[in-house]
């Protein structure tokens, strides 16, 4: 028999790592990394800095870029798929509102449609997740798991986008020093991006 533990607040809590009091809900542009449990290598080998997709690799890939049809307002940008984490920049929409069917009833007794929301950066990190841990259990490797979380940064202006993307782009060659490379002597310190 399981032994079931009662909620208690005090013990039980995990401190969230994201922006106190920042709204994902917003319009925005997200710098996203996520990693696999244990940082287990599933994606494939970085080969003379070039990064050579197994199967598991090009399915997490082929998710990444689906997510746009999963969700409206949803724009992706640069992307890269490491041996045991992926990066990411996703630009989420603001809501704007749908005209209405003329066959249906107003919204809320106006005449102006339906409100459509754009989905929080959690709702497409955790539909991302879902997916292709589905997929690669089903087809490849029935212990793969994603952390249990993820890193993201708020992108706050062009130059940033910049310097993000291009740390995206060149991920592959840094391999050797890379903080999620379990076999880097010498890892990269702080954020290099930033």
């Amino acid at each position: 028999m399981r032994n079931l533990m009662k909620y208690n607040p005090d013990t039980h809590h995990r401190r969230s790592i994201r922006l106190k009091g920042y709204d994902y809900k917003q319009a925005g542009a997200y710098f996203v990394t996520v990693c696999t449990r244990d940082r287990t290598c599933f994606f494939g080998d970085v080969v003379d800095g070039e990064m050579q997709l197994n199967d598991t690799g090009r399915a997490v890939r082929a998710s990444w870029n689906e997510l746009p049809a999963r969700f409206q307002n949803v724009v992706l940008d640069a992307f890269v798929v490491m041996p045991n984490h992926i990066h990411g920049i996703v630009i989420v929409g603001a809501q704007f509102i749908a005209p209405t069917n003329s066959s249906q009833p107003p919204i809320a007794n106006t005449d102006q449609g339906a409100i459509n929301r754009a989905p929080t950066l959690g709702q497409i990190v955790r539909k991302y997740k879902a997916v292709t841990t589905r997929l690669i259990r089903q087809t490849a490797n029935t212990t793969f798991a994603w952390q249990r979380n993820y890193y993201e940064h708020i992108i706050r202006d062009d130059e940033s986008l910049n310097r993000i993307r291009r740390y995206i782009l060149d991920n592959p060659s840094r391999w050797a020093f890379d903080r999620e490379n379990p076999e880097a002597t010498v890892p990269e310190p702080g954020d290099p991006w930033q």
